[in-house]
């Protein structure tokens, strides 16, 4: 490396500090270069050809400047650090009202890994920012060009290792000295967006972080930076704010750790600027004098070979990948900047009131955008003609006067801290806490106090902030907000920010008109209520039908019904909404990135869920109930049913038979009370009918299959077997898969007991004998209530199981000791509350049906299933004669099984063959001859 130059207006103070360095360092060399490297950084920044404004962002003091810079130089080409890709969205602040945020978006991905999207840039804009001068003053001011030259926002995800926010450019180091960041709705307005900040400058070394906060006496770096540069830096001039914000900047970028992802992009950044400004120069032939690089502090001092109009290293910018992005303005608020930069709760609050201040103390004119919502109106009259721009002087060294004088700081306000104290007691008791006049003074004494502790001439409203707590809030918070959030309101609260209904979407524009029916004002960010009655103003109904596609689409704090449902076949026809659209205006605008219409929006996301790599049928079956409740669309709801089919024939695992069975019963349902059934319902039940007889041995032995979903498929197959069968199924699929399933699962094992009594292969009294050996076997009972389970999830396939259900239970509870019963009682319970909540209800009724409903016939009451065998009814006299009797008696086999399945027992009688009809019956059929002659006919019987 060569040595450092003493020439030029820095020769003087570069010998100064090399000398300091050899006298306080033991070893010189480190220190010495260093200092002379951030002589050496000022040197080169200032000697540049181009004008480069060093700026820190949301800085009031950096936003002065800006300002009488721009009325000094009145410069016609402002070439400004933020993505080139976000140019075309400035010209819409003057229908928004600050702060937002200028956002990119994407959410189909060409180029990216598929598991980063949706991807998201923001760029946060306060009035208090010198970046939002610069673009008022250029918007504003006839023949002044705005050039954004930073990479676009693809190029910040292609530089990126990963999508992780705290890798990129814009996430602070040395986060562990930060405060808490604010959380809650205001604090989550970017969402998860990557943000762009011009002018990121904090210590990029933990260590050096570490020790300024310790030296400084300050908690964070945002009051650090408010105390040591803001303050000072405030009224200082062009000259003096340059060099000295170029010369922290070089401080902090030489005191990093070497050789990190971030270092490489930093200097990627700064090449890709200074190409882009090359190249403008080339194409415009604008004069370098006639124009103004505003970057931040951090790249003003960059040392990268492009660097300067003089430098001829080529630079190759790499193409933009086939990502489509989508570009707007989201609304932001002072919390949300400082939760996504790491910024001090209410330091953005803080440095918007010093900006106001110093504004009037100043008497300065900040630019602003024409027509701005939210702030003052011009006055009216003609405008003053600009004065003549000041030539440029000679670069002079004015950082050696700086850094010898201390800061001129001004005295002690005692107007204004008195004022801070009165309202802070008026607030807090509004609050909920007990303050008075005594805890006025007692913070107005504290602040002083705390300033004089920290070496300070007067108290920083972070001074009284710590005051008011420590005086104020004594034991708990008697409301919503504690005393630091109530300071924070006093500096100004945490303004939000609002895009125009001229600068909204396309989308989001058509929801407010289609929604001005309803006569509210959705801008609005309180709740509003809307009642609708579809009756008598049948008007409304399109309204309502927006309402509940907004709420499938928005966030649920968004649209919020409070009174109707909409569910298959109902529609309310009184509704009552609690609308807070003013409060998710990001979430609304994002959606106008997918589509024009809701419709279209929600029709994509239908599609889309079914066509993801994690669509199952289950999601299938749900988007198609969503289609049909929200959109008049049966070509849609046809084509979400055929890839529902497809979706079941390719699962391997039944893990959402229940969801399947549960949403396919209510579409079948809604179907034919409406219609005939579609071809898709048809073709679904019977690809589910093969499909779960294939899979349901396989799922009876596997043990990652539960009772809940093979009882799912047992109801799907039995439920439907109906239907399956007369669209051709074969009901031998059913009994062969029921005979290869062998499961070992005690649940599963009464699963498959159920499953055979429904097909008739295993009668109820051999059923009830099973039970009763489990019973009485004392190895099985401690297992007994998983098999109590299985029953209760066949309920599900064979809902007529339920009486024996409640008799087994019942017989379990009176036949099994308390040393037995209480220990398996509990898993009983759990066991039923886990698989089968549901089904209780129907083992409740059916008990209640079969226990008496008193006290007292309790006593007397005899179960039916332990009653004694009642005398056998006599039997009506048969007849005799006819074939019914003689193919009965002369194929009894077919008799004999039907009383062995009801459990009937008994034998054939022998017939006397003197029986004759009774001569009622006689002269009843005599009289009525048609029935017998049609009943002949059907059986093919020759007359006698």
């Amino acid at each position: 490396m060569t040595a450092p130059t003493t020439a030029g207006p820095f020769g003087a103070l570069r010998e100064q500090l090399t000398a300091a360095a050899g006298t306080f360092a033991g070893s010189s060399d480190a220190v010495a270069e260093i200092l002379a490297g951030m002589v050496d950084d000022v040197d080169r920044a200032l000697g540049e050809e181009l004008e480069i404004f060093p700026v820190c962002h949301h800085s009031p003091a950096s936003a002065l400047a800006m300002v009488r810079r721009l009325r000094a130089k009145q410069p016609k080409v402002i070439y400004l650090e933020l993505c080139e890709d976000l140019q075309p969205l400035l010209g819409e602040l003057r229908n928004c009202r600050l702060p937002v945020a200028v956002q990119a978006f994407a959410s189909e991905l060409d180029g990216f890994p598929a598991d980063w999207g949706p991807l998201s840039v923001v760029a946060p804009i306060t009035e208090a920012s010198a970046e939002y001068q610069a673009v008022a003053y250029a918007l504003e001011t006839p023949g002044v060009e705005l050039v954004l030259v930073d990479r676009s926002t693809d190029h910040v995800f292609q530089w990126s290792p990963c999508r992780a926010a705290d890798d990129t450019d814009e996430a602070p180091a040395g986060g562990d000295v930060e405060a808490a960041a604010p959380t809650g709705e205001e604090a989550a307005l970017h969402g998860d967006a990557v943000g762009v900040e011009i002018g990121d400058l904090r210590p990029r070394f933990a260590e050096l972080e570490a020790y300024l906060l310790h030296h400084g006496k300050v908690r964070h770096w945002s009051e650090w930076w408010d105390q040591y540069v803001e303050q000072p830096l405030a009224d200082a001039d062009h000259d003096t704010y340059r060099q000295v914000m170029v010369l922290i900047g070089s401080l902090f970028r030489r005191l990093r750790p070497a050789g990190s992802d971030r270092q490489d992009r930093d200097e990627d950044r700064e090449r890709y600027m200074w190409t882009r400004m090359r190249q403008h120069l080339a194409a415009s032939g604008a004069d370098p004098a006639d124009c103004l690089y505003v970057c931040g502090a951090f790249h003003a001092a960059s040392r990268v070979e492009q660097f300067g109009l003089r430098a001829d290293v080529p630079f190759e910018i790499t193409p933009r990948t086939g990502t489509r992005w989508h570009y707007g303005l989201i609304p932001s608020s002072h919390s949300a900047i400082e939760a996504q930069f790491g910024l001090a709760p209410g330091s953005v609050s803080i440095a918007a009131a010093t900006w106001t201040k110093a504004v009037a103390r100043t008497g300065l004119s900040p630019f602003r955008l024409e027509g701005q919502r939210g702030g003052r109106t011009r006055a009216g009259g003609r405008r003053r003609a600009a004065p003549a721009p000041a030539p440029a002087a000679p670069v002079a060294d004015r950082l050696s006067g700086y850094l010898a004088q201390p800061p001129t700081t001004q005295g002690l306000d005692e107007a204004e801290l008195r004022g801070w104290c009165v309202d802070i007691v008026r607030l807090a008791r509004r609050n909920g806490y007990l303050a008075s006049t005594a805890d006025a003074i007692a913070v107005f004494e504290t602040s002083i106090l705390l300033a004089g502790l920290r070496n300070r001439a007067r108290p920083t409203p972070y001074d009284f902030a710590d005051a008011a707590v420590t005086c104020i809030e004594k034991d708990v918070v008697p409301g919503r907000r504690d005393v630091r959030r109530l300071c924070e309101i006093l500096f100004g609260g945490d303004r939000v920010g609002q895009v125009g209904y001229e600068a909204l979407p396309p989308l989001a524009r058509d929801v407010h008109d289609r929604l001005a029916p309803l006569g509210l004002d959705l801008e609005k960010r309180t709740i509003q209520r809307a009642l609708v009655d579809l009756r008598a103003n049948p008007e409304l109904v399109p309204c309502s039908d927006l309402l509940w596609r907004l709420r499938h689409l928005l966030p649920r704090d968004a649209v919020r019904p409070i009174m109707g449902e909409r569910r298959l076949g109902h529609r309310s026809i009184q509704e009552s909404w609690d609308l807070a659209l003013g409060r998710s205006q990001r979430a609304l605008i994002e959606l106008g990135y997918e589509g024009v219409t809701v419709e279209q929006v929600l029709e994509q996301r239908l599609r889309r869920a079914v066509r993801g790599p994690e669509a199952t049928a289950s999601v299938a079956l749900e988007a198609v109930e969503d289609a049909i409740r929200l959109l008049d669309s049966p070509r849609l709801v046809d084509e979400l049913g055929a890839r529902a089919v497809e979706l079941l024939a390719a699962e391997r695992t039944v893990d959402d038979a229940p969801e399947v069975l549960r949403r396919i019963r209510r579409l079948l349902a809604h179907h034919r009370a409406t219609g005939p059934l579609p071809a898709w319902c048809e073709a679904f039940v019977t690809t589910g009918y093969a499909h779960y007889c294939t899979l349901l041995p396989t799922a009876f032995l596997d043990e990652e299959s539960g009772v809940r979903q093979v009882g799912a498929m047992l109801g799907f197959l039995f439920g439907m077997e109906s239907l399956a069968l007369s669209l051709g199924c074969d009901r031998s699929q059913l009994e062969l898969a029921v005979a290869q399933s062998h499961p070992e699962a005690p649940a599963k094992v009464a699963l498959l007991w159920a499953a055979r009594h429904q097909l008739g292969l295993l009668p109820l009294a051999e059923l009830r004998e099973r039970c009763a050996a489990l019973l009485a076997n004392p190895l099985v009972v401690p297992a007994f209530p998983q098999y109590l389970s299985g029953f209760v999830q066949a309920l599900e396939p064979v809902p007529g199981l339920a009486p024996f259900v409640v008799e087994v239970m019942s017989s379990a509870f009176a036949r099994l000791p308390d040393p037995v019963l209480l220990p398996w009682l509990p898993a009983l319970i759990t066991t039923l509350r886990e698989h089968g909540a549901e089904l209780v209800p129907l083992l409740v009724r059916e008990a209640g049906r079969t226990f008496p409903g008193s006290l007292a016939a309790l006593d007397a009451w005899v179960p039916p299933w332990s009653a004694s065998a009642s005398p056998p009814t006599p039997v009506a006299p048969a007849v005799g004669s006819g074939p019914v009797a003689a193919l009965l008696a002369a194929n009894p086999q077919s008799v004999d099984a039907v009383a062995a399945l009801l459990g009937c027992d008994g034998g054939w009688r022998e017939v006397d063959a003197s029986t004759t009809v009774p001569a009622g019956l006689s002269a009843l059929l005599a009289a009525h001859p048609e029935s017998v002659d049609a009943v002949a006919g059907l059986l093919a019987v020759a007359p006698r």
